[in-house]
């Protein structure tokens, strides 16, 4: 089992890469604005749908990848470390968007909105190199069962991307015009967010093995 540390450190950065503008924030944002947040809802039931078939792959394919082959796990520390820092310049580069800036949407039927949210996560490069690269940093093959830790991960990825995004759903009008009278705020926002990403790849980067 995951200790009580490792819990939190991963949930911290799934916390922090779940604010990161990307494709799925960008779509649900979009659709709440565009047609009210029962319509954003109904959307992130679809993204979640897209977390459960990521994590239940990623953790069959990462217990036999960790057994399987050498080194393993230091290629994808390096590559989790690599994504990281993509996400850091992508929150600080120059001409940054925001995701409430938004382009109106026509109107959906619930089944479309839940399966443009469904493909829209399954294309989410974000959401693959969580799985792939970052998950296994925190699983330890020495406490027990890496299936078992990959899945309760996994599930604290899901709960709090869940959580997350529905919260800003709901807030995603109100964001939008609170950020649009105040541009010095999401400057500000975008470089604390690229400064936390740049330190926990840093910091993956150099870490001994678990």
């Amino acid at each position: 089992m995951p200790t009580t540390a490792t819990f939190i450190a991963f949930g911290l950065v799934v916390f922090g890469m779940a604010l990161t503008p990307g494709p799925n924030m960008i779509y649900l944002v979009s659709r709440s604005i565009s047609q009210g947040r029962a319509a954003g809802l109904i959307s992130l039931g679809g993204v979640a749908l897209g977390y459960v078939f990521y994590m239940l792959c990623a953790a069959f394919g990462i217990t036999a990848l960790m057994f399987a082959v050498p080194y393993a796990y230091e290629a994808l520390k390096f590559a989790g470390a690599l994504y990281l820092l993509h996400l850091a310049w992508q929150a600080v580069k120059p001409g940054g968007r925001s995701p409430f800036q938004v382009k109106e949407l026509p109107q959906d039927t619930p089944r479309k909105l839940f399966l443009m949210g469904l493909v829209t996560n399954l294309l989410n490069p974000k959401l693959a190199m969580i799985y792939i690269s970052l998950l296994p940093q925190f699983v330890a093959p020495d406490r027990g069962s890496v299936l078992m830790q990959s899945l309760l991960l996994g599930c604290l990825q899901i709960v709090n991307g869940i959580v997350v995004n529905a919260v800003i759903v709901c807030i995603a009008g109100s964001l939008a015009t609170f950020l649009a009278r105040r541009p010095r705020w999401l400057l500000a926002q975008r470089w604390v967010m690229g400064t936390v990403l740049g330190g926990l790849a840093l910091n993956m980067a150099t870490a001994a093995r678990r």
